[in-house]
């Protein structure tokens, strides 16, 4: 029997389903070993060594494996097919023979195959080979790469930029995209222009739209009609002549349809069509490749196999009819930067299957199965016809000319099926339907049909002239931003340039293909990290750049200006494919690279906090210090008229413009600009307004977060104004005096116990929670708190509601309720239930003494089995109460032999020996514990400072 080996429990029991008998598959649950976040994990000065590290979790793994190749001595390594998978398989193999788990004679091979079916999988059998060296050279090459930078350009950032966290190799350009864009926005200036539109009427008593092209027998650009007099002008002289169609041209078209999808692409169309994030997509993806459903899917490839391609063209001929089938299969090729091609694209593994036939699978994995389905069949269908037509219209004089576009669908094609979702296209309109005209047909205004658009822009209007529905006066009607003539059939509408628009994870993904930064396998967790660092925040699913974000691509772009550039990321992409492919010797490729890059840091070594905020004031100038409309000096206090602005950071991260003459002057605004009553980050925090005293209300950011302050400090007093935090959820910027004086006014007292005792309300460090307040027989206080899951709920709860809860928490003991669980998801493999709860931070999946708390993106009625499971194996990794669980249960064999081999003894006996085993080890203990103490201090210190900012951004993951 040979031992095989995958990745995950899902995936190893959908493969032994395939296999059968002969075959013990188990899983390695990802990562085998990984560098320890600490210094010296990768030493450049020892021809770039790399010290590896197996957690407990697994080494349980390891030794699993090792134990079933005692009885069976062959292994096969059947890990992902991309140089992630190649890796975990070296590995697996060199914690084996550390372990000396692996023979002289034991065979080892490699497999691979692009989807878990079946077919894919018997076939990959048949064609074993060894673990390719050059893949796990590129991948190791990766790992060192973003080790050396993250572990040394992060402790740069922490000493010279107060609040940064982290820099990496892919993430910090990925940021950068997101900050330059922000800054283009907010340099743009918009510019005024108009359009003009004349509903007309044909003959037959059609009405169609065309709008003002020509103007004086002139073509007009964009910005010719630029106000609101030419605008009138304009309408006047289109309302005023007869016009006539001297030409209508229709051209036939066709669209083809997009190629099938490859990683970013999918991550782009989920984002679009449901507003997934990438992470999201991605595990909703592994499961439908961990089921069989789909093939793999971190892949830049669109190629799709030639069996492929002819299961999907008899299911659009037997679906759809032959009509739908073009004459020979469609091809595509990558057009995106450094794609390997190395897979296939994304495709389902059974072209008849559909999402309502998928078994076992959420709500995620069937809309993005449903997606994947009717992309891979529409690649492989025929074009849609069209014809679009162009209707030119002139007044008699020759003085107005007006177009009119528009198309028919005379054969639908893919588009029976699917159609590619748009970023931030505008409609256009050459889709719409005109109604049949003819050269030479004199056209008439269609009194009226434009009135309603007008109307709609009126109404906005708070005082302007000419209000409408008064008839159709001669005279043109006003509204802010529109012109109505023409008896309600010419309108002419006010339109500004737009800035170009903040990015989504969709266009930040499809940016760094189009630059070749990153692969498939790491967009994912690029586009999670700079969310999670505080360098960027997502609202309404666009990407914007924190302060925090500005200041550490500010520093980089000045002392590491290369290590961003998107060139240089993209050219080391380059070469790690050069790696790959066994063209490039790897720890060249690091030399080269280390050369430079510590040269880079010891330049940094000498400067100062003062000096680097102030090259970061000079090169932000122009975003930080606009040129004032009188001319004056920029940097000059508005407040006091003698310091000088400049950048300021807080202890808490943030950052702020601050006058030079504090604390005298204690003026503050944000980086973005002047608001109201300052800016949160600064010393004396943002001002919300009074209370009914008179006492100032102020929103502030500390070590904790944001919070709000009644009052100020008195010189010399030791007495704190009154605070509080902000509830989870509540966002800053939708904090007002009201809200502010609310949570202020916490604890709130809802009254008396009917028992007897003070209930109260109010927010705490675990949420909001209610509380009982009673004296026990011995005269202490005794409290019973009990969450609250709605934070505003803290504000209104009233007392039945209030004792209800309490009483529920008191039933468990000790103040606390037994937890029982939503839903029980299944038995774990290695025995007992794993269930899923909820708990004081949210949502939980529990398996005996692991918790692992659901992440953000990832509903509670979409969690899996198979997921929790993961959630586990990635908790237990790294949680010492779970190492604890696991390396109870792995032990709990061996303690029960020992059991079974002791002598029996009289349970006073047992006591006694037991009683004098603890005195013995009590005054041990004391006499050992002062210096243990302070070297446990100084070592849990140490260890903090080496893990507290994880400095590793970019992960392990590439594919």
């Amino acid at each position: 029997m040979a031992v095989v080996v995958v990745e995950s429990p899902a995936k190893a029991k959908t493969i032994n389903k395939y296999l059968g008998e002969g075959y013990k598959v188990l899983a390695s649950y990802g990562h085998v070993r990984d560098l320890p976040p600490k210094d010296g994990s990768v030493d450049p000065d020892r021809d770039f060594e790399m010290i590896w590290e197996v957690d407990p979790q697994s080494a349980k793994r390891v030794r699993e494996i090792a134990e079933a190749l005692r009885e069976d001595n062959e292994l096969i390594l059947a890990t992902d097919p991309d140089r992630e998978g190649e890796a975990i398989s070296w590995h697996l193999l060199e914690a084996l023979r550390k372990r000396r788990a692996l023979r002289k004679d034991t065979p080892v091979e490699r497999v691979v195959f692009n989807a878990i079916t079946k077919a894919a999988v018997a076939e990959a059998m048949k064609n074993p080979r060894q673990v390719d060296m050059e893949l796990v050279h590129a991948y190791l090459a990766r790992r060192a790469l973003d080790y050396l930078v993250g572990f040394n350009l992060s402790p740069v950032l922490w000493r010279k930029l107060p609040g940064a966290r982290s820099a990496g190799r892919v993430q910090s350009v990925a940021l950068r995209l997101i900050v330059e864009r922000e800054m283009e926005i907010e340099a743009f200036r918009p510019r005024e222009y108009w359009s003009v539109r004349a509903a007309l009427r044909t003959p037959r008593g059609a009405s169609f739209e065309a709008r003002l092209t020509e103007l004086g027998g002139r073509r007009l650009d964009k910005f010719d009609v630029d106000a609101a007099p030419k605008a009138e002008l304009a309408a006047a002289a289109v309302a005023s002549r007869p016009l006539r169609v001297v030409s209508v041209e229709a051209k036939p078209a066709q669209r083809n349809p997009s190629p099938p999808f490859m990683t970013s692409t999918l991550q782009q169309e989920a984002s679009r069509k449901f507003g997934m994030g990438a992470q999201q997509t991605m595990r909703a993806a592994q499961r439908l490749y961990e089921s069989g459903y789909i093939t793999y899917m971190r892949t830049d490839g669109i190629d799709m196999a030639p069996e492929a391609v002819a299961a999907a063209r008899r299911e659009i001929a037997e679906r759809w009819g032959e009509a739908y089938v073009p004459k020979s299969p469609r091809i595509y090729k990558n057009k995106a930067k450094n794609a390997q091609e190395a897979h296939e694209c994304i495709r389902p593994t059974d072209m008849a299957l559909d999402a309502e036939r998928l078994a076992g699978m959420g709500p995620d994995e069937r809309r993005l199965y449903d997606l994947i389905w009717k992309r891979t069949l529409a690649s492989q269908m025929e074009a849609a016809r069209l014809e679009r037509t162009t209707v030119e219209i002139r007044s008699d004089d020759g003085e107005v000319g007006l177009r009119a576009t528009g198309q028919v669908l005379l054969f639908d094609g893919f588009l029976k099926v699917y159609a590619e979702g748009r970023d931030d296209d505008p409609e256009d309109e050459d889709e719409r339907r005109l109604p049949a005209i003819h050269e030479g047909d004199a056209l008439t205004l269609a009194e009226g049909a434009l009135r309603a658009e007008f109307d709609r822009v009126a109404q906005a209007e708070t005082d302007g002239a000419g209000a409408p529905g008064q008839g159709a006066e001669a005279a043109p009607l006003r509204a802010e931003g529109a012109l109505l003539a023409g008896a309600g059939a010419v309108l002419a509408q006010r339109h500004f340039t737009q800035p170009p628009p903040r990015y989504t994870e969709a266009t930040l993904v499809k940016r760094m293909e189009e630059l070749g930064i990153g692969r498939p396998s790491t967009y994912a967790s690029i586009v999670t990290t700079i969310q999670e660092r505080g360098y960027v925040r997502k609202e309404k699913n666009r990407l914007i750049p924190e302060d925090k974000g500005r200041l550490v691509i500010a520093f980089l772009e000045n002392y590491f200006r290369r290590y961003v550039s998107y060139d240089f990321t993209a050219r080391l992409e380059e070469d790690l494919d050069l790696v790959a492919a066994g063209q490039e010797d790897w720890k060249a490729l690091l030399s080269a690279f280390w050369r430079d890059f510590s040269a880079a840091i010891a330049e940094t070594k000498d400067l100062t906090i003062t000096e680097v905020l102030e090259k970061i004031n000079e090169v932000l100038a122009p975003h930080l210090f606009p040129p004032r409309p009188d001319g004056g000096d920029p940097r000059l206090c508005p407040h006091c008229g003698q310091g000088r602005l400049s950048l300021r950071t807080s202890r808490a991260g943030g950052a702020f413009i601050g006058c030079s003459n504090y604390p005298e002057c204690r003026y503050t605004r944000p980086l973005a600009g002047e608001v109201e009553g300052g800016d949160m980050a600064g010393p004396d925090g943002k001002l919300l307004g009074h209370d009914e005293h008179g006492v100032p209300v102020t929103l502030r950011v500390g070590r904790f977060g944001p919070y709000v302050q009644l009052g100020e400090q008195e010189p010399g007093s030791d007495q704190k104004p009154k605070r509080a935090s902000l509830p989870k959820g509540l966002a800053p910027e939708a904090v007002d005096l009201e809200k502010a004086l609310a949570l202020l006014s916490l604890p709130r007292v809802i009254g008396e116990h009917p028992e007897g005792g003070r209930v109260e309300a109010a927010i705490g460090r675990y949420g909001p929670y209610v509380m009982h307040e009673t004296v026990d027989e011995n005269g202490k206080p005794r409290r019973i708190y009990a969450n609250l899951k709605d934070p505003d709920e803290v504000f209104s709860i009233g007392m039945n509601r209030a004792v209800e809860l309490i009483a529920q928490k008191a039933a468990g003991g000790r103040g606390r309720a037994a937890a029982e669980p939503l839903r029980v998801l299944g038995e774990h493999p290695e025995g007992d239930a794993v269930a899923l709860h909820d708990g004081r931070y949210g949502p939980y999946v529990k398996w005996r003494k692991i918790n692992a708390t659901l992440p953000k993106d990832l509903p509670p009625e979409q969690v899996t089995l198979e997921r929790a499971l993961e959630l586990i194996a990635e908790k237990a990794a790294r949680s010492p109460a779970g190492r604890k669980a696991a390396k109870k249960a792995a032990g709990a064999a061996k303690p029960a032999r020992k059991a079974a081999a002791k002598k029996p003894a009289t349970k006073a006996a047992d006591e006694k020996t037991a009683t004098k085993k603890a005195a013995e080890k009590k005054t041990a203990t004391k006499k050992k514990a002062a210096p243990k103490k302070a070297a446990a201090k100084a070592s849990s210190a140490k260890a903090s400072s080496a893990k507290a900012e994880d400095p590793a951004p970019d992960g392990a993951a590439d594919g």
